[in-house]
């Protein structure tokens, strides 16, 4: 752990701190799936602190997420993030009256520190612990800015791990309609950039140099179109062979071609299975949603066809503990409460 420095991006939305209110639950979330240590406090419908300490610098040289390193930064900034979240949230621990934690999918190493953590505060407060699926944090994101009521809608949930679409009925109803058979977009992002010599994470630098290419350069394939699932390995491998072929200048064009076949596919796919299951409203949540190019077209997609368009905040959709305290508030008012002796599940299904 030596020479390991926290970056804490802190977002707190700045209100006028109530007296303390039994009436109103205080739910306080811990994430730790992966590389992102992160704890939130939501009293209600009031967000009071979200803090997130991020490891891409510790990684970086690593061109991806090393599993022991993860778990044992999460053991430093955990403890550092519930007293940040505290002080600015100005509650005292004892005044919390759930706490909860992300119990899967993600890498088992890192859910066992934040899941102990909650179920620890738990125990020693005595009050009710909540397990978090990973994927209904980002599936129910889109609402956290929101009135907060679950609308039935299709959602999709695009990140590093996961490419997924989801038809939403409520808060627990929940039918997959298609995923990856490969490649999640996501990790398509991360291979490709690193082939192209590219920093990690892939996405954002893709789309950096994306946005001064000529998108239509490059004819790459738009995988299984007529399937509901997805696939971005053959996308990946084409550009694997097309590499050695290419001369001069190319980043930015190639940038652009990749980017767009990724994101009309998902937007082909997304649209048509909101038209095939007659709901009025489309999300989008997780890492890759922060594209700007896909917003975009699904935003403008969704107004063509007449559908209610709803996506994550931007901070919302890379990993954090709101999205989990969101969902564990959510699941508390339904009556829902876990054991503490229910063990993480890094393979973990949302529907």
């Amino acid at each position: 752990m030596t020479g390991a420095t926290p970056v804490f991006p802190s977002q707190i939305w700045q209100a006028e701190r109530l007296p303390y209110n039994s009436s109103v639950k205080i739910i306080l979330g811990l994430e730790t799936s992966c590389d992102e240590t992160a704890v939130a406090i939501l009293r209600g419908d009031e967000l009071l602190a979200s803090e997130i300490a991020s490891q891409i610098a510790e990684h970086e040289k690593f061109g991806g997420v090393v599993p022991e390193l993860a778990s044992r930064h999460h053991l430093v900034y955990a403890p550092q993030l519930l007293e940040r979240a505290t002080r600015a949230a100005k509650i005292d621990m004892a005044n919390v009256d759930a706490f909860a934690a992300t119990s899967g999918p993600g890498l088992a190493s890192s859910l066992m520190i934040g899941a102990s953590i909650a179920k620890g505060l738990a125990i020693g407060f005595g009050k009710p612990y909540l397990a978090i699926n990973h994927l209904e944090g980002h599936l129910l994101s889109p609402f956290l800015n929101g009135d907060f009521q679950i609308k039935p809608n299709i959602s999709l949930i695009v990140s590093g791990g996961h490419t997924i679409s989801i038809q939403v009925g409520g808060l627990g109803d929940y039918r997959l309609i298609g995923r990856t058979v490969d490649d999640a977009a996501g990790e398509a992002f991360d291979k490709v950039a690193k082939m192209l010599g590219l920093g990690y994470p892939g996405g954002p630098e893709i789309e950096k140099h994306a946005r001064n290419g000529d998108a239509t350069r490059f004819d790459l394939p738009r995988s299984m179109l007529d399937s509901e699932n997805f696939s971005f390995s053959g996308l990946k491998t084409a550009v694997r062979y097309l590499l050695p072929k290419l001369q001069g200048d190319f980043l930015a064009d190639l940038c652009a071609s990749f980017q767009q076949a990724i994101v009309d596919v998902l937007v082909r796919k997304i649209i048509a299975a909101a038209k095939r299951y007659d709901v009025d409203l489309v999300t989008v949540s997780g890492g890759v949603s922060c594209n700007e190019e896909l917003r975009r077209r699904l935003r403008d997609a969704c107004d063509r066809e007449r559908f209610e368009f709803k996506s994550a905040e931007p901070w919302l959709c890379t990993d954090n503990a709101a999205m989990i305290a969101f969902v564990a508030s959510l699941r508390l008012d339904a009556g829902f409460e876990s054991r503490v002796t229910e063990e993480i599940d890094p393979n973990l299904a949302l529907a």
